[in-house]
């Protein structure tokens, strides 16, 4: 089958399409012929070498297709389902992969494939967000950096739905206003404005209770700055390259802050909570709450197009990859 491998850590031309063989599915496994493979941030961390890995490998993290085929003990899913799924190995810029049946989901009737690859681990990345690491209550007003891409339309849709007032950042006219269509209450330029001092203005001094920060490094100070005493920094990307060298006497100096960096491995590490997490996903995309935005779709072998796209801040939404 046709699968993209790196042999080395670097920029997006070293993912190479080869011819590789796809051994039978091993006890627990399922293996999942996808119809479509979803493109995120987080490939671009593990191409590029800031995730290290062992070469070669395998990329991609995230597909939705069709149980093909049930290795011994595999429970939970049967030859024919329509699933999705995040995480785990890497190896998702495929035709096909062998995946823990544990760590499937299964898909209603009323998602799609191609939704289900563009919702999935950015959709259950804002369900921890909104729902766990801080739960976030109607009225409320949080501040969401880089609300245009991909995570961040999903986030403004949720927060609409939760009755949370959403300031967002975005770096153009054109995505701030893709953001407001999209449920964010208000948009701030960081191209044009000082992000703190506007949410500072927009909350008669105070801050937030909660930013979420995808972009790290480059956003971190303006974060920290736009909480409210023992407010609370979710760290949860590194769009920008990654936090380092802090001084924790700054969150005092800041007023008691808190800070945290989560991951999605770690909130749907158990099945059943990855289930639980899907399901409430699920049923806001069928209710109409949150709806998929895929920007663009790129051929397998086009895989390299796609991470220059998606790091060129070119993009909004999702991007996607067809076998």
């Amino acid at each position: 089958m046709q699968a993209i491998r790196i042999h080395k850590a670097g920029g997006p031309d070293v993912m190479q399409s080869e011819q590789i063989e796809l051994p039978p599915p091993g006890r627990g496994e399922a293996r999942v012929r996808h119809v479509h493979i979803g493109v995120n941030y987080i490939d671009t961390y593990h191409r590029s070498g800031l995730y290290p890995l062992r070469y070669p490998s395998g990329i991609g993290v995230e597909a939705a297709g069709t149980v093909e085929q049930l290795g011994e003990g595999a429970q939970g899913v049967a030859v024919g389902d329509r699933v999705a799924y995040c995480g785990g190995a890497l190896g998702a810029y495929a035709e096909a992969s062998n995946v823990a049946a544990n760590r499937l989901v299964k898909l209603p009737k009323g998602v799609g494939t191609d939704a289900a690859a563009s919702l999935l681990l950015k959709g259950l990345t804002v369900q921890y967000l909104f729902r766990q690491t801080y739960k976030l209550e109607r009225g409320q007003t949080i501040l969401f950096h880089a609300a245009a891409g991909g995570t961040g339309l999903i986030a403004c849709q949720w927060a609409r739905h939760l009755g949370v007032e959403m300031i967002a950042t975005a770096g153009s006219a054109e995505k701030a206003k893709l953001a407001l269509a999209h449920g964010a209450s208000t948009v701030i330029n960081y191209r044009e404005e000082d992000v703190a001092t506007r949410v500072k203005a927009l909350t008669g001094g105070r801050g937030v209770p909660v930013v979420y920060d995808g972009v790290g490094k480059d956003t971190f100070m303006a974060s920290l700055d736009s909480l409210e005493p023992r407010g609370l920094l979710v760290s949860f990307g590194n769009a920008s390259g990654p936090v380092t060298g802090v001084d924790l006497g700054i969150l005092a100096a800041k007023g008691s802050l808190y800070v945290t960096r989560p991951t999605l491995a770690t909130y749907t590490a158990r099945p059943e909570d990855l289930a639980a997490a899907a399901a409430e996903l699920f049923a806001l995309v069928e209710s109409g709450a949150i709806k998929p935005n895929i920007t663009r779709t790129f051929g397998l072998a086009d895989a390299a197009a796609a991470h220059r796209a998606l790091e060129g801040r070119e993009t909004t939404g999702s991007l996607l990859l067809r076998p």
